[in-house]
């Protein structure tokens, strides 16, 4: 495990403290958001008063089996970055940050493929998950033909982590493919929906998730599930076998209520035979790369040297 950024900690913990702040002052939403809050929030970035920015460098298309994707493909690729968005799996969209996966494509010279999987409440587990192999099977079988490489890398942030791990299971367990992607980056992940110690014990600090709001969260996308219900591997891959896996780098911050899962994850994915490199970001909460921080900055170029020289 590595610790990093210590030497912003005061930046990073001054950001929480504002964000808390500012939190406070909004009544906090219970339940099942209705329809038109629902639609509202997702027209708007996570943690954002305005629709995103859609770039022409996007392609919106239609693979197999329906789903669609984004892709962005800079002049020169040198692999293919199957990507999850994150929100809950209620939130977000492959549009959601153009700007953001249009600079690592050119940075790190990966077509970018981000996917537009089923959202819940409308579309529970396992439509997103179903969505997501479906996209990665497609990438499988036609990356060299479509994008000249068969370098495949895979990874999203908070739920786009978790599918992310998913889909790498269910490429082995379901089809026998594993090597087929070469690394896996997961941001800050959901790994275990019945929820781990840091999960439980996180409170009701009104950082950008915690407690009661992973609890609801986890609600939506598994209606009529208990806790032990959860523990299910195919829903919670900390309880998955983890054999055959690529390397990985795995990143959560120290204000995380999802900290455990990246701390057990990790051991895990090492134990089952693959490289791995944990990144324990001081200070950072859930979903900290949505805001202009420095630890932002640094983590985003981290990511792009990763992606950029991993499984050549």
């Amino acid at each position: 495990m590595t610790l990093t950024d210590e030497d912003c900690l005061a930046e990073t913990l001054a950001f929480n403290k504002q964000f808390e702040a500012g939190a406070a002052s909004r009544p906090a939403r219970e339940g099942t958001p209705d329809a038109a809050l629902l639609a509202t929030l997702r027209r708007h970035r996570l943690g954002g008063d305005t629709p995103p920015v859609r770039l022409p460098h996007g392609r919106d298309r239609v693979i197999d089996g329906g789903v669609t994707v984004r892709v962005f493909v800079p002049d020169h690729v040198e692999g293919v970055y199957l990507h999850f968005h994150g929100g809950g799996w209620v939130f977000g969209a492959a549009d959601g940050q153009d700007e953001r996966l249009w600079q690592l494509a050119e940075q790190a010279r990966l077509a970018v493929v981000s996917v537009e999987y089923r959202l819940a409440p409308e579309h529970p587990y396992p439509a997103g998950p179903d969505d997501c192999e479906a996209a990665a099977r497609w990438l499988v079988q036609h990356a060299a033909t479509e994008f000249g490489t068969e370098r495949l890398l895979i990874g999203g942030e908070s739920a786009g982590a978790h599918l992310g791990v998913v889909t790498l299971l269910r490429l082995r367990d379901r089809h026998g493919i594993t090597g087929a992607f070469r690394a896996a980056h997961l941001l800050f992940g959901p790994y275990d929906l019945s929820m781990t110690p840091s999960q439980r014990s996180f409170g009701s600090r009104r950082l950008l998730s915690n407690t009661d709001t992973l609890r609801r969260t986890y609600e939506l996308f598994t209606p009529g599930t208990g806790p032990e219900q959860r523990r299910d591997p195919e829903v919670s891959p900390l309880f998955a076998d983890l054999a055959g896996l690529p390397p990985a780098r795995i990143v959560v911050g120290t204000e995380d209520p999802l900290l455990d899962d990246s701390l057990f994850l990790a051991g895990r994915w090492q134990a089952a035979g693959a490289p791995v490199h944990l990144a324990v970001v001081a200070g950072a909460m859930h979903g900290f790369t949505l805001f202009p921080l420095t630890i932002t900055e640094r983590e985003l170029r981290r990511q792009r040297e990763f992606l950029s020289t991993t499984g050549r």
